[in-house]
Formats: C-alpha cells, sequence, structure tokens
C-alpha cells in the first residue's frame, strides 16, 4: 500500500510545487491564465481541478508489474552522474531493494495524458487533420531531446534535467504553429507531456531491473515536475 500511495518528492521540493499550485488558482479566477485555459477548452472551474488533480494525483502510483533487480551500479552511489548531487534537495531517494514495482503516477502521467488526449481530439475538430502533424513532429522534438538527456539513478529512477521538457515544448509549439496562440498551447502542451514520457519513461524500460529501486514510477519522480512545467508553459502560450 505505501507504495501506491506515496509522494516521490521531499517536503522542500514539494511545498514548492504546491506553492506554484496555490499561486496559479488566483491567477486562473483572476482570467490570467484561467482565459488561457479557456481557448484550451477548458473552463477555469476545470483548470483549478486539473491543477490540483495533478497535483494531489502525484502521491498516487498505480502499480502494473513487479521487476527483479540486478542493479550495475554499487548500492552505496545513489547519486551519481550529471546533477547527481542536487537530487536529494528535490527527491526522496529509497535504499536499494532487489525488487521493483514498476508503476504509474496519477498527476505525472494518467492525468496528463488523459488531458492530452482531449486537446487533440479538440485540435483535430477545430483544425483540421492537418494539426496531427505537427503535433506529432512536437512529440518526437521532446521525445528525442529528453531521451538525450534521461539518466537512470540507483535507487530512485529515470530523471531528466527539469526544465529542458518544457523549454524544448514551449520552443516546438511556438515554431510549428508560428507564433502564440492556441494551437502553439495544444502542440506544447501535448509535445511536453507525452514526449517526456516516452523519451524518458518508456525508451529506458529495459533500465529499471538496474535500478535496483523499490519503486518506478512513469511519470513520477525525475520525469514529474518536467511535464507539470510543460502544462504550465502550455497554458501561457495560448
Amino acid at each position: 500500500m505505501s507504495r501506491v500511495f506515496s509522494s516521490p518528492f521531499n517536503l522542500l521540493f514539494l511545498v514548492v510545487l504546491v506553492l506554484i499550485g496555490v499561486l496559479l488558482i488566483p491567477l486562473l479566477f483572476l482570467n490570467i491564465v484561467g482565459s488561457a485555459f479557456t481557448r484550451l477548452g477548458f473552463s477555469a472551474w476545470q483548470a483549478v481541478l486539473i491543477v490540483l488533480l495533478t497535483l494531489a494525483g502525484s502521491f498516487v502510483n498505480i502499480p502494473v508489474t513487479t521487476i527483479r533487480s540486478a542493479p550495475i551500479f554499487p548500492p552505496g552511489r545513489f547519486f551519481g552522474g550529471r546533477g547527481g548531487r542536487l537530487l536529494p534537495l528535490f527527491y526522496q531517494v529509497p535504499v536499494y531493494t532487489e525488487t521493483t514495482t514498476v508503476a504509474v503516477n496519477l498527476g505525472g502521467a494518467v492525468v496528463p495524458v488523459v488531458i492530452s488526449l482531449l486537446l487533440l481530439a479538440a485540435a483535430v475538430t477545430m483544425a483540421g487533420i492537418g494539426i496531427l502533424l505537427l503535433i506529432a513532429t512536437g512529440v518526437v522534438a521532446v521525445t528525442i531531446v529528453t531521451h538525450l538527456l534521461a539518466e537512470p539513478v540507483p535507487g530512485l529512477g529515470i530523471t531528466t534535467p527539469f526544465f529542458i521538457p518544457p523549454i524544448t515544448a514551449a520552443l516546438a509549439g511556438l515554431l510549428l504553429a508560428g507564433g502564440i496562440g492556441w494551437e502553439s498551447a495544444v502542440i506544447a502542451y501535448i509535445g511536453g507531456t507525452l514526449g517526456t514520457l516516452i523519451g524518458a519513461d518508456l525508451l529506458n524500460w529495459r533500465s529499471y531491473g538496474d535500478l535496483g529501486a523499490p519503486l518506478v514510477s512513469i511519470g513520477g519522480a525525475g520525469t514529474f515536475d518536467g511535464i507539470f512545467l510543460s502544462g504550465v508553459l502550455a497554458v501561457l502560450l495560448a
């Protein structure tokens, strides 16, 4: 049960994310960010629900399967690699185990993917089937960049620099849609969400058994922050 309901973050980073959400909610009601969500097809109340459900859902991991771990790293080397020394500031890095539960994070995978599918359907209805090529290009761009920078961290999972996926997604939206607007926001949101999940988590599936982590959460620690910020930037582009 502890692996189903758990936070991938330490207290400091969780407080920062909650503050972002708390600051966004007044903006939504003031129609600063709310108007952007409205142009994406969501009402102000739906936008608030999305923010709260995403943050609350980061605590919920849905188990998919369990695999045996055969870590290629020394059990004591949990903070190596790019930016490894900074990870304890943001994430709770567990102790080494020989069994890994692979799960899907509710707030970092399920909710964003559902929203992406809704936006995809709306985009085809409003802009025509041609927008699918632009969205696919955005997803591929974020996937490639994210995968190149993704790094397996022993005891934790797959991590990426949190600012790279949202920036890449925002640039893809701006360039592919020719500027700020609804189409740019849709491309950025879907690209940032699916591109991060595919590039960081799914394409590194074979690495899960090498980590010695008790839980590897798709869309959880290491990728949740990038997906969350991709959504925020996408909204601001609308």
